[in-house]
């Protein structure tokens, strides 16, 4: 494998310098920051293309030692929703493709993160150039794919008309397409992806930060069995299962069981949140409102110590592209009752290092919790999947697995690609296979 080799990332949208928690800004901030500095610490230079929020960014700022974050002039320069930017990818990709003619920044390899980093980095990559200079090859991760959020969202689904149809175009036209999971591999198959333009290297999480440690203080006999929700606060992510799942859970007898809810608005602002509003009121009618108790947004360097605090972790989302939670908690030696969609497929074992349950099923949720009462059972679950975060998760063993990606485009590019265009309304496409114009499907 090349060692040394200087890489680019977009991530147009989701700046390693953000504060995580806001409606944009959440898991790919933080793979883009971890896999960014994992790489540079085994001899790589790595810059990260993001796009300019804020009027007094400096154009460069560095993140680690060989790891910049590069400022890129697309759009008015505030905070914009990532659904809204679209129509600036053309200008990111100019900006991007003026860089790459500098030998001194020019990468090996772009990977871009979601689908309008993939336009950008088309749009750098695939326009004229110097006379047989190759192209920087481009490596793809969507992080979420339109037509699962379509399928589950529906009408609620804020993306861009034109998303399912770029993702299909980025198939066709990035050199290699790295899926965080098996299920996205078979969604990408459906989508006309080559299987030999595809490879697998999941998420990685932080074993040195996300560590077992000691059970909490308070851990005394007879006190309730605690079990915790943690994420955005959206219809999707499935809290209202857990919530209903506690009710089911408390009609059957047994002990205690409290439910903690970790994301959302700052404490102060929880009241006026309208999906707070909705859970609570949902408690209420299921008479365990008492039961349920409402953290408010926790910062990324709290969840440590809070998935120690606690005994189960339940993700029980409607779909997850990914889900980075459940290896937080596995890397916690906490058992995880997680639906069984997406990457937790992957992630937990189910009957191993945690219990996979129907999406959308709270019966099947409290039988779960039922099972893990059991405190021996629990312990030897979160053990198991300790072992499994570091044998396979790691950001060691992620970057390497990425690297290798890498290493299997760079170089076998040498001439230069077809050249992006932008239709109607900067509607991208790519030639010789053009996207119709907005709404359209290739």
């Amino acid at each position: 494998m090349k060692t040394g080799m200087r890489i680019g990332m977009i991530s147009e949208h989701a700046s390693p310098l953000a504060t995580l928690g806001g409606a944009d800004a959440g898991g790919q901030n933080v793979h883009v920051a971890a896999l960014a500095r994992r790489l540079a610490a085994d001899g790589h230079t790595v810059d990260v293309y993001t796009r300019r929020d804020d009027p007094g960014l400096p154009g460069r700022v560095p993140l680690a030692d060989g790891v910049d974050v590069v400022h890129v002039d697309a759009g008015p320069p505030e905070p914009l929703p990532k659904d809204d930017l679209l129509r600036w990818m053309p200008t990111f990709g100019d900006d991007l493709g003026a860089r790459l003619t500098d030998p001194g920044v020019r990468p090996d390899v772009l990977h871009a993160h979601f689908w309008m980093s993939g336009l950008a980095a088309l749009h750098a990559t695939r326009r004229p150039g110097p006379d047989n200079e190759p192209r920087v090859p481009v490596v793809q991760t969507f992080h979420a794919l339109g037509a699962v959020k379509r399928r589950h969202q529906g009408a609620a689904d804020t993306s861009p008309a034109e998303r399912l149809a770029v993702e299909r175009m980025l198939c066709r036209e990035a050199d290699l397409v790295v899926a965080t999971c098996r299920d996205e591999v078979a969604e990408l198959r459906r989508m006309g992806l080559p299987e030999d333009r595809v490879r697998v290297v999941p998420c990685g999480v932080d074993l040195g930060a996300f560590t077992p440690g000691a059970p909490a203080a308070d851990d005394e006999a007879g006190r309730p069995l605690r079990v915790l929700s943690l994420g955005r606060l959206v219809e999707r992510k499935g809290v209202a299962t857990a919530v209903e799942a506690l009710a089911r859970l408390a009609g059957r007898g047994g002990g205690p069981v409290e439910l903690l809810v970790a994301g959302g608005p700052p404490p102060d602002r929880l009241g006026g949140d309208p999906e707070v509003l909705r859970l609570l009121n949902l408690a209420r009618s299921l008479g365990v409102h008492d039961r349920v108790r409402f953290l408010g947004a926790v910062s990324h360097d709290e969840v440590p110590a809070l998935l120690r605090s606690v005994d189960v972790v339940v993700c029980a989302p409607w779909y997850e592209p990914f889900g980075i939670v459940p290896l937080e908690a596995a890397a916690c030696g906490r058992p995880v009752v997680a639906s069984a969609v997406g990457g937790m497929l992957d992630t937990v074992v189910d009957g191993r290092t945690g219990l996979l349950v129907p999406p959308r099923d709270p019966d099947a949720v409290a039988d779960a919790l039922a099972r893990l009462t059991d405190e021996r059972y629990r312990l030897r679950l979160g053990a198991a999947a300790r072992v499994r975060a570091e044998q396979r998760y790691g950001w060691a063993s992620v970057a390497r697995q990425t690297a290798d990606a890498y290493a299997e485009v760079v170089g076998s590019t040498a001439a230069p690609g077809p050249h992006s265009t932008y239709g109607p309304h900067g509607t991208p496409s790519v030639v010789p296979t053009p996207l119709v114009a907005a709404g359209g499907t290739p």
